[in-house]
């Protein structure tokens, strides 16, 4: 890797002109949050029942006194060894931040297919705290276009990240769900994201968005499953004492 290498104030005038874009995009993320606050609702009709480690709960029971609920569309099918590399990596994210994120009206829920037991042996095994249910039975991950089952496909084309996909293929995908429930119980979707949409959860990425070498994924598939391993699975073994970030 090569760079022009320069004086302290020719250094300086550079970065003020980055500073300059680097301003304009707080901004402009400034502008999209609150678009994404403004955006309209949809009442919650249907009722999911999850297997939870404090018996079954309804979607409503989820938010644990709350009135905002994170849901984080986890990767994880029924008969699956481990969760999705890269969910874990998200995964490793939470339990830091979910402390604060109780603090200020908010649960954070993991949510995947696989039956509760098979969750918590994988969840054991990484040593994370968050809490992490199941759907499995329900119709929760079809509905909100993270799962594509055999029945799924049978109906047709699958839906996910907002457009209609003619080649998706049986699987999980990830993705990010937020709720809000009112002082009479009702609860309502406010807000999803899907594929690269969870990136601003990954604290990870932003300290490697700062360096020279960036991200760094150059193949073969040009994204975290270049690099990205559970982290108890990294060769030197540092993962396994140091446990999640």
């Amino acid at each position: 890797m090569t760079h022009q290498i320069v004086s302290e104030d020719k250094w300086i005038s550079a970065r003020k002109q980055l500073l300059l874009k680097e301003k304009e995009l707080t901004r402009m993320q400034d502008e999209v949050n609150q678009l994404r606050r403004e955006l309209p609702w949809v009442r919650v009709e249907k009722s999911y029942v999850f297997d939870t480690p404090d018996g079954e709960q309804s979607l409503a029971q989820l938010f644990d006194g709350r009135s905002q609920l994170v849901v984080y569309h986890f990767m994880f099918a029924p008969g699956w060894a481990a969760g999705c590399v890269g969910c874990s990596f998200f995964a490793d994210h939470v339990d830091g931040a979910n402390i604060h994120l109780a603090h200020h009206d908010v649960t954070f829920v993991a949510i995947s297919r696989a039956p509760l037991a098979e969750i918590e042996a994988y969840k054991k095994r990484m040593g994370w705290r968050f809490k992490w249910v199941s759907s499995h039975g329900t119709n929760f991950n079809s509905d909100y276009h993270v799962s594509f089952t055999k029945d799924d496909l049978a109906k047709g084309p699958t839906y996910y990240n907002f457009e209609v996909r003619e080649s998706q293929t049986e699987g999980e995908a990830p993705g990010i769900s937020v709720f809000f429930k009112d002082q009479s119980g009702i609860v309502f979707h406010t807000y999803s994201a899907y594929a690269r949409g969870d990136e601003r959860g990954l604290g990870t990425y932003m300290f490697l968005d700062l360096t020279p070498t960036g991200r760094n994924e150059t193949g073969p598939n040009y994204n975290l499953t270049d690099w990205v391993k559970r982290h108890d699975e990294y060769d030197d073994g540092l993962g396994k004492s140091a446990g999640p970030v």
